[in-house]
C-alpha cells in the first residue's frame, strides 16, 4: 500500500500483497493532468473512505468468535471498525501531511521615482533638480501551502507604520488575502529619496507636518508598494529556497570614535589620504574593527565593531534558475548625500540590486542591517557605484553555491512593543536620556521560512545591538532586517548614552535602555518561532 508515494507492506488480515490502494504516486498520468500534491491528498483521502467501507463489506465483523447476534460480539465489532477507521485516518495524517505542498514564490518590482521637483530627504526643503538612478520597490511572496509570507524592500528613508506599513498591509489583504502580521516592509534607507514622512516617533522637533507633505505622490506610493506584492504574488511558481553568508569588512567603519576619556565623537568620514591606512582587525571578544591611522592633529581615537556579514537568499525555480534574491548588509546608504542634495538616487542599494539582477537575472532585494553607527569606506558619486559593486559582488560570488530546498515549511509572528521615551531637555537645554515619561509603540516581526530566520527590527539600530542578538540567538542563518514595518528613530545601546554623539543624543527620543528592551524581544521573538509557537 502506498501513501505520497510511500510503500507499506501487510497490516491487516487477509489483505493483499503490497499494493498502491490509494494511488498517490506522482506516475505520468498525475504529471500529465497537472495535479499537484495538494489535489492527491485529497483524492487519497477520498479513496481511504472507500477503503474503508469495502473492509467493513468483505471482512464481517468478529465473526465466530462470539454467538451470532451476541452482546459481546456487537461490542468488539464496534471496537474493531473504529480501531481500523483510527488507523486509516493516522496513516493519511502521517504520510499525507499538507505541509509537504510544494513552496511555491514569486517576485514583483514597481518603479515608484517621484517627479523631479518633490523634496527629497538630503535636500532640506529644496525641490529636485535631476534623477541619478530610479527608485524601486521590490517584492518576494512565499507560500508553503498553508502559510503566505511577504517580504518588500523599498527605495525610501522610512516606511512608517501608521503612513505607508499599515495602509499597504491592509490594501494587500484586501486583494489578495495575505494576513498583516505576514508582511514585512522595509526600506533601504536611501537619503536621497522623496520627504513624505511626518516623522512622528523620531523626535517631536524633527516632525513635519502632514500638509508640507506630497499627499498624491504619498497615495501613490502606497499602491505601487502594494502592487509589487500582488504581482509577486501572481507570478509565484515552485521554488526552493537557500542562504548563504559572505563577508566584505573594508567597505565599512563604524563612526562612533572613542576619545581616550571614554566620550564619542564622530568621525563622519575619512579623507583618501586616511582611508588609504585602512586596516582591519579583530577584536578580544572575536568582532571586526577597522581603523584608520588618522591625522597628526586628530585625536587618539578608537574605532568601534562592524558586522562584515553579507547575507544572501537564493529563491530559484525548478530549473535552478533565479526567481529571486535577498541582500542583506549594514551600511549606511550616504554615498550620494550629501554631495548631491537635490539628485533623486536610490544610492549604493540600488547598485547593489542591479548588479546581482543583471548578472544572475531575478528580482533583488536589498535589506539594511544594523547600520545605525555604520558607514561607507568612501562616499560620493563615484564611490556610490564603487561601493554598491562591491557589495554585488559578494552577493554574486555567495550566490552561486547555495543549497536549496523546497521541503520548507513557513512561519510568522508579530509583537507590539513599547519603547520608553527620553525627556526633550531639562532645564539647562540637555537631554536627561535615562528619564522617561512617555512611550513609543511600534512592532517587531520574525519570519522563518525552514532553517531560515528573518528579524525585522523598526528604527535605525546601531550595530552593537545587531551583533549581540547575533551572538545570543546563536543560529546559523539569521538576516537581521532594520528598518521594517516603522520608523522610530535610532535604537542605542546603554553604553552609547554614557559616552554621548549623535545617535543617542539629537538622533534619538528614545531612553536608554530601548536598546536592551529591542535585544531581549528580539531574542524572545525567535525563541517562540523556533519552538512553533
Amino acid at each position: 500500500m502506498a501513501f505520497c508515494g510511500r510503500r507499506l507492506g501487510d497490516w491487516h488480515p487477509g489483505a493483499p500483497g503490497p499494493s498502491y490502494v490509494f494511488g498517490l504516486g506522482t506516475d505520468s498520468a498525475d504529471v500529465a493532468a497537472g495535479r499537484g500534491l495538494e489535489a492527491r491528498v485529497t483524492a487519497a483521502k477520498m479513496a481511504a473512505t472507500r477503503w474503508y467501507f469495502a473492509r467493513l463489506n468483505k471482512y464481517p465483523p468478529m465473526a465466530g468468535l462470539a454467538p451470532k447476534g451476541s452482546e459481546t460480539m456487537t461490542v468488539r465489532a464496534g471496537f474493531l471498525r473504529k480501531m481500523l477507521l483510527l488507523v486509516v485516518l493516522l496513516i493519511l495524517d502521517v504520510f499525507c501531511p499538507a505541509s509537504q505542498a510544494a513552496l511555491k514564490g514569486g517576485c514583483g518590482k514597481v518603479d515608484i521615482t517621484p517627479p523631479v521637483g518633490i523634496a527629497l530627504i538630503g535636500s532640506y526643503g529644496k525641490a529636485s533638480e535631476d534623477v541619478l538612478d530610479e527608485l524601486y520597490v521590490r517584492a518576494l511572496v512565499l507560500n508553503d501551502g498553508r502559510t503566505t509570507v511577504a517580504i518588500v524592500s523599498a527605495d525610501l528613508l522610512y516606511t512608517p507604520l501608521e503612513e505607508i506599513t499599515g495602509p499597504v498591509r491592509r490594501i494587500v489583504k484586501e486583494k489578495i488575502g495575505i494576513g498583516e502580521e505576514n508582511i514585512l516592509i522595509c526600506a533601504t534607507h536611501t537619503h536621497s529619496g522623496p520627504e513624505v514622512f511626518t516623522r512622528s516617533k523620531v523626535r517631536p522637533d524633527q516632525e513635519i507636518a502632514a500638509s508640507e507633505i506630497d499627499q498624491g505622490y504619498l497615495q501613490t506610493l502606497i499602491r505601487k508598494i502594494a502592487d509589487s506584492v500582488v504581482i509577486a504574488h501572481k507570478n509565484m511558481q515552485e521554488v526552493k529556497i537557500g542562504a548563504a553568508m559572505g563577508r566584505l569588512g573594508e567597505m565599512v567603519f563604524n563612526r562612533r570614535t572613542i576619545k581616550p576619556g571614554g566620550s564619542a565623537v564622530m568621525t563622519w568620514r575619512v579623507s583618501a589620504e586616511v582611508a588609504a591606512t585602512r586596516r582591519i582587525e579583530t577584536g578580544g571578544d572575536g568582532s571586526t574593527i577597522v581603523s584608520f591611522t588618522l591625522d597628526s592633529n586628530e585625536p587618539d581615537l578608537t574605532f568601534g565593531a562592524v558586522d562584515p556579514e553579507v547575507w544572501v537568499l537564493r529563491v530559484e525555480d525548478a530549473n535552478d534558475n533565479i526567481v529571486g534574491s535577498i541582500v542583506n548588509y549594514a551600511c549606511h546608504p550616504v554615498c550620494v548625500y550629501p554631495h548631491l542634495p537635490t539628485s533623486i538616487s536610490a544610492d549604493f542599494p540600488g547598485d547593489v540590486t542591479e548588479f546581482v539582477e543583471r548578472a544572475e537575472g531575478g528580482v533583488c532585494l536589498f535589506a539594511l542591517g544594523t547600520a545605525g553607527d555604520i558607514v561607507p569606506y568612501q562616499r560620493g558619486v563615484k564611490a556610490h557605484r564603487q561601493v554598491g559593486r562591491a557589495i554585488g559582488g559578494e552577493a554574486v560570488r555567495r550566490l552561486q553555491f547555495v543549497g536549496t530546498s523546497g521541503d520548507v515549511t513557513l512561519k510568522a509572528i508579530k509583537k507590539e512593543i513599547r519603547f520608553p521615551t527620553q525627556r526633550a531637555a531639562s532645564a539647562d537645554g540637555e537631554k536627561k536620556a535615562d528619564e522617561a515619561e512617555e512611550y513609543i509603540s511600534s512592532e517587531m516581526q520574525v519570519f522563518r521560512l525552514g532553517d531560515i530566520y528573518i528579524l525585522g527590527l523598526p528604527g535605525e539600530i546601531l550595530v552593537e545591538i545587531g551583533l549581540e542578538i547575533k551572538r545570543r540567538a546563536g543560529l546559523k542563518r539569521l538576516f537581521i532586517i532594520t528598518l521594517s514595518n516603522d520608523a522610530i528613530g535610532y535604537v542605542c545601546h546603554g553604553a552609547a548614552y554614557d559616552e554621548g554623539g549623535y545617535e543617542p543624543g539629537s538622533g534619538s527620543n528614545l531612553a536608554k535602555g530601548a536598546g536592551e528592551i529591542m535585544v531581549k524581544e528580539a531574542l524572545g521573538l525567535l525563541k517562540r518561532i523556533r519552538r512553533g509557537e
